[in-house]
């Protein structure tokens, strides 16, 4: 891996494509190179929620995640090729069991808000969601595998239990939604009549 790492400003994408994990070039705009990227910006975001503190078994759960994701990155580089396994996504199903059991039952919907580590979980949420739908867009043109899909469907309820958890660190809580018409206010055109 290191060889092909020595130059990292090759230019050869400069026409728009790039080379894939079979040494195929394909558009930068394919639905295969956003599924990648997306996979890659939920990384990286992910990334980012590692500088919050947190518990060190969260912390643990998080980078485990941020491995998977890039053995998800890899497998979608190279057409045909499996590399994220089913036990990845019983991994997250057991991780999302755990931490929900422990939190109160939602009654109301809440906002993508809180502290920051709860609020950038949001953000790793809705980018896994948009990589989720690229994967999608993606198993519709080509052959791809059923575990990526699931994964990624698995880690956006994660990181939105996750979120919840985070948001009770030192004695918080989550941030609902004060919806007019939950709070028996009627609708907008109600009250605007």
């Amino acid at each position: 891996m290191g060889n092909r790492l020595s130059q990292i400003a090759t230019r050869t994408g400069d026409a728009g494509t790039t080379g894939l994990g079979d040494n195929t070039r394909v558009s930068k705009n394919s639905l295969r190179v956003h599924a990648m990227g997306d996979v890659d910006e939920l990384n990286s975001h992910i990334g980012v929620l590692l500088c919050e503190d947190m518990a060190d078994e969260i912390r643990d759960l998080l980078v485990e995640i941020q491995h998977q994701l890039f053995n998800l990155g890899g497998e979608l580089s190279i057409p045909g090729f499996n590399l994220l396994k089913d036990e990845a996504v019983l991994a997250l199903d057991e991780a999302l069991a755990m931490h929900n059991e422990a939190l109160p039952r939602l009654k109301e919907f809440i906002l993508p808000a809180g502290n920051r580590a709860a609020s950038q979980a949001h953000v790793c949420r809705t980018v896994a969601r948009r990589a989720e739908r690229a994967v999608v867009a993606l198993g519709g043109e080509e052959p791809i595998g059923e575990a990526p899909r699931q994964y990624l469907n698995r880690l956006s309820d994660l990181m939105f239990v996750l979120s919840r958890v985070l948001n009770r660190m030192n004695g918080g809580d989550d941030v609902y939604w004060k919806s007019e018409r939950m709070n028996g206010g009627g609708t907008g055109e109600d009250a605007a009549s």
